[in-house]
């Protein structure tokens, strides 16, 4: 393979290959000074180190690298695609190193190493921006820190309805739901689903040279265009910022995640005066629909929940290497695909004179990048008697099913259908 995936590779790369391929470490996001001088002693043991594995990962496309000690090494584990692949074995000292150093580059406190702790560090990649965010948490027993770094490409993020996949007739529903003026639209998932991406795109779908969105969320170093940024104002409560927005004749507006029960109970409080857009950490679309009926009572969430939104990532085939065949009568009908359909596609497969030829676009994974499955609930009528009966999150996926309502497995095989995956990666996520 042209990237070496699962090959044990030694992370101090050569010279040459420093000069050419190293990552160019900018600073920390949070604006704290990187003192190299008075740490020079870390510096010396780790900084190298640190540079190659990050320029390798980032060679690799791993928009994840974990590190974590178990004994006399430290594992590195790299995500592309959201699939983990083996990577490095580090002496545990050096793991220790490179940790320390990571964490001195992102503003973080190298001496604490019994919290929890987050932080990011600005930096280029083959003339490429990204931001590496990076979270430590201390391993039980004294066992040292584990290391996560997610690799944000600030040139290629999936926010847009078009990068995650949305239909024209899932943006009209967006559009449709907030155009009075009312109800709640929430955008559900568990962690690491792309809840924050999700929210971004559901955003975008609605037009705002018509309606007028206000934001009270923090999105960091993100930013959408056309949209009025609220800054909080000192000692003023959440209500009183949400009020603020409603008089200045908003249409629509967007705030933080719902972390707590009465930050979810003022937003569904003020459903009926403006649109409100929100995350809210759950399973899936209809288990957020069963938790918040939990926290509100029934009658509440059937007069003002919209529509809930949910999220699975899904690889994409790669363009360049992707292998058409002809699929059989019998699977059509099993997986649920029309029975016209002629032709399907899927990563390349060995053949009897071996395996298939290199790709050096996807490592020759067979997959390139990621889109979204997306389940979107609507509260109709028969949805809202359901809600109001108690039903349980099964039933409701089957009257949504029973309503014609995108669900994963739907928007799934369409992008079958389309060629964009594969029934093999539909059944990766599925049995995820």
């Amino acid at each position: 393979m042209v990237f070496g995936f699962g090959k044990s590779r030694a992370v101090e790369p050569s010279s040459e290959e420093i000069e050419i391929e190293s990552v160019l470490f900018q600073g920390a996001l949070n604006g704290r000074p990187v003192d190299l001088k008075a740490n020079a002693r870390l510096a010396s043991a780790g900084l190298v180190p640190a540079k190659g594995l990050i320029s390798d990962a980032l060679s690799r496309r791993a928009e994840m690298i974990r590190i974590e000690p178990k004994g006399r090494v430290a594992t590195v584990t790299l995500y592309v695609d959201g699939v983990p692949f083996p990577g490095s074995r580090l002496p545990t000292q050096q793991g220790l190193a490179v940790t320390q150093m990571l964490k001195l580059l992102s503003g973080l406190n190298i001496q604490d190493r019994q919290k929890p702790q987050s932080g990011g560090i600005t930096t280029e990649f083959k003339n490429t921006p990204f931001h590496l965010l990076i979270d430590t948490m201390p391993i039980k027993g004294g066992g040292g820190e584990r290391l996560i770094v997610r690799a944000r490409n600030l040139n290629e993020q999936l926010e847009t309805p078009d990068q995650l996949g949305f239909t024209e007739h899932l943006r009209e529903r967006i559009r449709e739901v907030t155009s009075h003026r009312e109800k709640v639209v929430l955008v559900s998932g568990p962690a690491n689903s792309g809840v924050t991406s999700l929210s971004f795109a559901v955003i975008r779908s609605i037009d705002a040279y018509l309606y007028a969105i206000y934001s009270l969320a923090d999105f960091g170093e993100r930013s959408i265009t056309h949209i009025a940024q609220q800054e909080p104002v000192p000692g003023e409560s959440f209500e009183t910022q949400l009020a603020r927005c409603i008089r200045s004749e908003a249409d629509v507006i967007i705030v933080d995640p719902l972390r707590t029960d009465d930050r979810l109970k003022v937003i569904f409080d003020n459903a009926d005066r403006v649109s409100l857009v929100a995350e809210f950490r759950a399973r899936d679309a209809a288990d957020c629909i069963a938790q918040v009926r939990q926290k509100l009572g029934p009658p509440m969430v059937a007069e003002r929940l919209g529509m809930v939104l949910s999220q699975k990532l899904i690889r994409k085939l790669c363009d360049e290497c992707k292998q058409a065949y002809r699929p059989h009568p019998k699977l059509l009908q099993k997986v649920g695909l029309p029975p016209e359909t002629k032709v399907l596609y899927r990563p390349p497969q060995p053949t009897e004179e071996g395996p298939p030829e290199e790709c050096r676009k996807c490592g020759s994974i067979g997959y390139f990048g990621r889109t979204g499955l997306i389940e979107a609930i609507e509260i109709s009528d028969p949805i809202k008697a359901l809600i109001l009966s108690g039903a349980d999150p099964r039933q409701m996926k089957s009257q949504a099913r029973k309503e014609g309502m995108q669900s994963f497995q739907s928007d799934g095989l369409r992008l079958v259908a389309e060629g964009k995956t594969s029934l093999e990666e539909l059944q990766r996520v599925f049995k995820g």
